[in-house]
């Protein structure tokens, strides 16, 4: 069943005016948007408003599987086609058939992935792993990512032409921070689901003091983020009849983490700023920077790139195309 989007501001309902206008269109439509903005809700709206609403609707996030799992995944596989498999598997793209596969963080497919759902959106058709048998498909296809797929397709790391055959027309989904109007709305509806999950016989509402925190608060997870601010606050107030005033963002801060924190900051105030010389030459020093960056985090990581792009808060490809563009290719990148 499909979960509520939930929002008022005019960036969120120009995305549901355009979701509405895309539905019923047969053509494959990528959805981009930060971690935590509903990207699977958009996908789901956009089926059930379909003429498919009434077929499958397969989901797979790409990122869980490593390159063999995901060809088969997909694209299902014959017996005995590599080791361990017994029967024949049924892929996504077969237990879609007649409906919509929604493929959330695309970004993350290998290029051989990539070639092959190429051919199903251009000729509509695909083979098992290990089979030889053309299958025909018809599959709406809808697409999620955070990452910059064209500045990906300029380094290499995703296929331009399948980047061309899927932006039809891309919907952008605006981070919570840029609407303002709807956090409030969300906080209340989150609470009052989490008071009577809880049995709790009313909620007792925000004070002004923290109903200005969830606005300021810039949201780094977004909805999702903001659904667990406000069902441990609601939870952590209990039966108390007054309004909720504390919220606690970061759950894994600690009392004498806090206590460091300010100790660090009395001792910044005397920390001396940064000159620069002018005239400079900014891109040279930027690269001069990043290379520094780079270097320091990849001893850190023990050249585990993966590890090394969450360290920076970065996505995996984000760190291979910065590796690759100051030709640091030679590192371990596992």
């Amino acid at each position: 069943m499909q979960q509520n989007l939930i929002g008022e501001s005019p960036a969120f309902l120009s995305v549901l005016d355009k979701v509405s206008k895309l539905a019923p269109i047969e053509r494959p439509v990528l959805v981009i948007g930060e971690r935590g903005t509903g990207k699977e809700l958009i996908a789901q709206r956009l089926h059930y408003l379909s003429k498919r609403w009434d077929q499958p609707l397969i989901s797979l996030n790409c990122s869980t599987l490593s390159e063999g799992l995901i060809d088969s995944e997909l694209f299902g596989h014959e017996s005995g086609s590599f080791t361990g498999s017994k029967g024949r598997h049924q892929g996504r793209f077969e237990r879609a058939e007649n409906g919509t596969l929604f493929l959330d963080e695309l970004a993350t497919t290998p290029l051989s992935v990539q070639e092959k759902l190429l051919r199903v959106i251009e000729y509509g058709q695909y083979e098992r792993v290990g089979g030889h048998k053309a299958l025909n498909a018809n599959v709406r296809l809808v697409c999620a990512t955070n990452a910059n797929l064209p500045e990906m397709a300029e380094q290499g790391l995703f296929r331009p032409d399948l980047l061309d055959r899927l932006a039809f027309d891309v919907i952008q989904i605006p981070p919570l921070r840029e609407r303002k109007e709807d956090i409030l709305l969300l906080a209340e509806y989150y609470a009052i689901k989490m008071c009577r999950e809880l049995q709790l016989e009313l909620f007792t509402g925000f004070t002004p003091n923290a109903e200005q925190s969830l606005l300021e608060y810039q949201w780094p997870g977004n909805v999702r983020e903001l659904k667990n601010v406000i069902e441990r606050a609601v939870y952590q107030n209990g039966t108390a009849d007054t309004p909720i005033d504390q919220l606690v963002f970061n759950p894994f801060a600690s009392d004498w983490e806090k206590t460091t924190q300010n100790d660090n900051s009395e001792n910044s105030d005397h920390t001396e700023t940064t000159t620069f010389t002018f005239p400079m030459d900014y891109k040279l020093w930027q690269e001069q920077q990043d290379r520094s960056l780079l270097a320091q985090v990849l001893e850190e990581s023990k050249f585990n790139q993966r590890k090394a792009a969450e360290m920076l808060g970065l996505s995996y490809h984000q760190l291979r195309g910065m590796v690759r563009k100051y030709d640091l290719a030679g590192q371990n990148n596992e």
